[in-house]
């Protein structure tokens, strides 16, 4: 077994196969067809049951790992000049519950999200049950045209996010979905609440979504139009941070600039 498939937590086919079994008899499905996901998801096991409801097994595993990365993101907060504001919780089922909760309170305040069901535990294993988006693509996914397009309502939603106090804390290409043509947010991590550091963070972590993909100026540019020259300089305090992160590959320094030059006219 290699390192990686060791930190993601593998689940053996017996116990996702039980939560298969647990979702069909709660929906009332008299069949199921299971389709894994080919996410880059180190967090759970992500499978689609009967193209309807897209489920979430998280393990033990998963939650020493999660542990990991809370801390490590919390030290690297704290590099950016701020206290850390991830958070973890203890168990698979705590993880779950927390995603669902999250989900539910982004759907209240007029968010696209996949329609939040319910989050339960099988055999010490979280489940979470989500409605499936179908025929989605990620924002990588999109050509340059279509990003530009879409990149005033990413910054929009975001904006209503903030206001109603929420932050989504682990904003990136794989976890803003597009299908006909509207945004939907999935994996909200776990953040404290009204926590002003954590929203700026999304910001940047927004700016290294786009910069990549359309260009620093540009980003800044439309940033800049939706949300203000003031979000983006507190936001410009964690790029050093995100762009560390492997999921995300942009020129900080640039975007820095970019950011520089717009509180400067």
């Amino acid at each position: 077994m290699t390192l990686r498939r060791l930190l993601r937590g593998q689940i053996a086919w017996p116990r996702l196969e039980a939560i298969v079994r647990e979702v069909l008899t709660r929906y009332d499905e008299p069949v199921g067809r299971v389709e894994f996901l080919e996410a880059d998801n180190w967090l759970s096991t992500p499978m689609v049951v009967n193209d309807r409801y897209f489920v979430k097994a998280i393990s033990e595993q998963h939650s020493l790992l999660h542990a990991i990365l809370t801390t490590g993101r919390n030290v690297g907060a704290f590099t950016s000049g701020t206290e850390g504001f991830f958070e973890h919780f203890g168990t698979p089922l705590e993880m779950a519950e927390h995603e669902l909760e999250a989900t539910r309170r982004m759907a209240e305040v007029g968010l696209n999200v996949p329609e939040p069901r319910e989050a339960f535990e099988v055999d010490g294993l979280g489940v979470l049950v989500l409605e499936y988006v179908p025929a989605f693509r990620s924002f990588d996914e999109l050509d340059a045209r279509e990003v530009r397009d879409l990149a005033p309502d990413l910054f929009d939603a975001l904006d209503r996010m903030h206001a109603a106090e929420l932050a989504h804390g682990d904003l990136r290409s794989e976890n803003v979905l597009v299908s006909n043509g509207d945004l939907y947010f999935i994996d909200a991590t776990s953040i404290r609440d009204g926590i002003a550091e954590a929203r700026a963070y999304d910001v940047a972590c927004a700016l290294g979504v786009l910069a990549p993909l359309i260009g620093p100026r540009e980003t800044v540019s439309l940033a800049t139009e939706r949300l203000g020259a003031d979000a983006l300089l507190e936001a410009r305090t964690f790029l050093d941070f995100v762009t560390i992160r492997p999921d995300h590959d942009f020129d900080a320094a640039a975007v820095k600039g970019e950011i520089e030059k717009r509180a400067a006219d």
